[in-house]
């Protein structure tokens, strides 16, 4: 899997997701190009910006036991899977605001580099190691942008 901590490759998507635009047709799936923007946000959102409720010790539990291992390996996601509730974007959003957020949180990633990552706590998942946080940012990345043809 690529390192989404080595600047070559934060480059590179950064590069796909500037060939979206605001009528990029999704291949598959309900979310429309906003929406996904938005989506892989809430994933940084977690980290950075601390706005969406904790799990509880009850569903942190069933998250580390059922979900994390299929959302921090290197196999890459269905199409069509389900997502979490707080994932999931059902108001209009503006694409260019959605679209620079995502940049900049890629951009502070990558600056704080994959030993910032070693260890660190994760929203649902306890205590990942940085090629765990790499997979969980580079699949989703990928998959959500190969989605839109990207």
């Amino acid at each position: 899997m690529k390192n989404i901590f080595q600047p070559a490759v934060t480059s590179e998507i950064i590069e796909r997701i500037n060939t979206l635009s605001p009528t990029t047709p999704q291949l598959w799936g309900k979310m429309n190009v906003v929406q996904m923007l938005a989506h892989c946000n809430v994933t940084y959102e977690m980290i950075y910006d601390d706005i969406h409720p904790k799990p509880g010790l009850f569903m942190k539990f069933i998250l580390k036991n059922l979900v994390k291992s299929k959302v921090v390996s290197e196999k890459s996601y269905p199409k069509n899977n389900p997502t979490a509730p707080q994932f999931i974007i059902k108001d209009e959003r503006d694409f260019e605001k959605e679209k620079a957020r995502l940049i900049a949180y890629l951009n502070k990633t990558q600056e704080l580099g994959e030993n910032h990552f070693e260890g660190k706590e994760s929203h649902s998942f306890g205590k990942l190691n940085k090629t765990e946080w790499n997979n969980m940012f580079y699949k989703h990345l990928d998959h959500h942008l190969s989605q839109f043809g990207a």
